[in-house]
Parts: structure tokens; C-alpha cells; sequence
């Protein structure tokens, strides 16, 4: 049996062997970003109130979090009432489904966001929020008068993983990234959908808020480019409406026409990309901010989420409205 100062001598000399290994590069000469990768993580994307001036957990609290985080996700315990009562929603999955993961991002942050340095989403513009209210308004008034009316993730069409920002979702987090040297490929397994990224001068973006021949993308028009060892793709012209937030179906976001975001991912180690973007709105947002993740090397295969087949839950929403309103 290894001693402890044997056991930790070794773990300390691997971690170095680690952090030294030359990274894996393409024939190219650029940091190889190929393969599965999953960013579930038990982090939230703003930083609670408990945690106002803690921008970083100690090793200790980190697991502490952790376990306390996994218990209260665990959506087939028992009730005891202390539950929040929007936990009622999420019963309508039993805790296997789910895959946030049991760990926070590698580097112990206590949120996604880091910049600003509270950890928290900026407030809107004046003029934002009144759209935001005027919006938050009328589906209030009109949850469900036709499929248009629910949320972009229910209807198959976007999903925040996808990106970007790519956040992570309750499950599905996983991607499998292509390289080439004049094209990247982000593939998200939610909802099946690809990212294909030009890199290099073949391509120049389209001026911010112009539509190329009548037609926007979900995602947006991205083009790429290394800074070093990082790619960085900036991306424009994000198709939005009231219902998409920087692209992506987090409800307490929103979006326009002016939105930019600025994606970078790192290689770090053998095992990790560390992925950063800056959301950059200023007729939405009073400040641009920016969410770091861990993209950790996941063994896949990636499978496909057929949200259309059978949208059944879909048809309940609607129906269900439809005789709430006969009563």
C-alpha cells in the first residue's frame, strides 16, 4: 500500500506530466479541437445572492456546493417542504433524465457569468426593458393562442446549448467539434444542430443588422479566426424575435437586431477547453458580459435529439389550453 506522501508525490507528478504534455495539434500547425466535449456543470449562470462577493470556491466549498447542489436537483426525492415550488415543473422528468453533471467548472468559479464582476447579467437599456415588459405582458395574456406563442425550445426550433452563447442546458450537453483549416464544425447534440464556421479571410462577415438576402439564422453569421493558440468566431446578424434572448431560449434574456457575440475556446489540457464569450448588445444590454464554461472531454457518441417526432408535448400544451378555455 502507497503511503500518503507516496500517493500524494505521485499525483502531484502526474498532474505536472499533464500540464506539460505538448497539446495535440492539426496538420496546420493550430491547437486540435477536435472530438466529443460536454459543458454540464452544476454551476449557475449568475452568481446566487449568498455568494455576492465570492467570486471563487475554495476546494472545500466546492464540494460542499456540489453535494449540496446534486440534492437539491434530485427532483425524485422526497418532498420534506423545503421545496421551491417551481421544482413541480420539473417533475416532469424523473431525476435519469437529467445530466448536469456532478461537478462545477474547473476553475471554481461561483457563476458562468465573469464579467462584470458581480457575476451578474447587466440590467437592459431603458428602451429594452420596456420591450421585455411589453412582451413578458402579452404572452401573459396569450400563453398558448397558437404554437407561435410558446417558447423556442418547446417548439423544437432553438435550444441554448446550441448557441451562441453556447450554455448548458438540463441535459444533452455534449458536442463533437471538425476541423478542417478553413472550416470549424459545431455539432450540439441539442437539437442536432451544426455551426459551420469559416475560418480565415474567405469569408467576411456581414455588417451587423444585415440581412443576406432576406434570411437570418438562428445562430446566426459566424466567421473565425486563431489569436494564438485560441480560436475566436464572432458572430452577427442573429435571427431574433420576442421570444429569442442572444439567441438562444433563456427566458430572462433578450435580443436584437445590434446583438454580437464573441466566442473564444482554449485548449488547456489534454481533457479541457475552456470556452469564454462575451454577449455585446448595447441597445439591449447597459454593459457588454461575458460566461466562461469547462468543455470536458466526454466519450460519446453523440445521438440525435428528434425533438419534431412527435411533438406530443405540444399538442398537450395546446389542447390543455383549449379546454381550460371551453370550462
Amino acid at each position: 500500500m502507497k503511503t500518503p506522501f507516496l500517493a500524494g508525490f505521485v499525483l502531484c507528478a502526474l498532474t505536472a506530466f499533464a500540464q506539460t504534455k505538448p497539446l495535440p495539434r492539426t496538420a496546420d500547425g493550430h491547437p486540435d479541437l477536435q472530438g466529443i466535449w460536454t459543458n454540464a456543470t452544476l454551476t449557475p449562470l449568475e452568481r446566487p445572492a449568498e455568494f455576492a462577493n465570492k467570486p471563487f470556491f475554495t476546494e472545500d466549498e466546492a464540494t460542499a456546493y456540489e453535494q449540496k447542489r446534486v440534492r437539491d436537483t434530485d427532483v425524485d426525492r422526497p418532498d420534506d417542504g423545503s421545496r421551491n415550488p417551481d421544482d413541480l415543473a420539473r417533475r416532469a422528468y424523473n431525476s435519469a433524465f437529467f445530466d448536469r453533471g456532478t461537478q462545477i467548472v474547473r476553475s471554481r468559479r461561483t457563476s458562468l457569468v465573469v464579467e462584470p464582476a458581480d457575476g451578474r447579467i447587466p440590467a437592459f437599456t431603458p428602451g429594452a426593458q420596456k420591450r421585455f415588459d411589453a412582451a413578458r405582458a402579452y404572452y401573459a395574456a396569450h400563453p398558448a393562442d397558437g404554437p407561435e406563442d410558446r417558447n423556442l425550445s418547446e417548439r423544437c426550433l432553438m435550444f441554448s446549448g446550441v448557441g451562441p452563447p453556447m450554455l448548458p442546458e438540463p441535459y444533452n450537453n455534449n458536442y463533437q467539434i471538425f476541423q478542417t483549416p478553413t472550416q470549424v464544425v459545431i455539432q450540439a447534440e441539442m437539437n442536432h444542430s451544426n455551426r459551420v464556421v469559416p475560418i480565415g479571410p474567405n469569408k467576411a462577415p456581414l455588417p451587423v443588422g444585415v440581412k443576406h438576402a432576406g434570411v437570418q439564422q438562428w445562430s446566426g453569421d459566424s466567421t473565425g479566426r486563431w489569436e494564438g493558440d485560441t480560436l475566436v468566431i464572432e458572430t452577427t446578424n442573429i435571427k431574433f424575435n420576442d421570444q429569442s434572448h442572444f439567441g438562444v431560449a433563456y427566458g430572462g434574456g433578450m435580443s436584437d437586431e445590434n446583438l454580437r457575440v464573441t466566442e473564444r475556446f482554449t485548449r488547456t489540457t489534454a481533457d479541457l477547453i475552456t470556452y469564454r464569450a462575451t454577449v455585446d448588445d448595447p441597445t439591449v444590454y447597459s454593459k457588454p458580459w461575458t460566461i466562461e464554461t469547462s468543455l470536458v472531454r466526454a466519450k460519446g457518441p453523440l445521438y440525435e435529439y428528434a425533438c419534431h417526432e412527435g411533438n406530443y408535448g405540444m399538442t398537450g400544451i395546446l389542447s390543455g389550453y383549449r379546454a381550460q378555455e371551453k370550462k
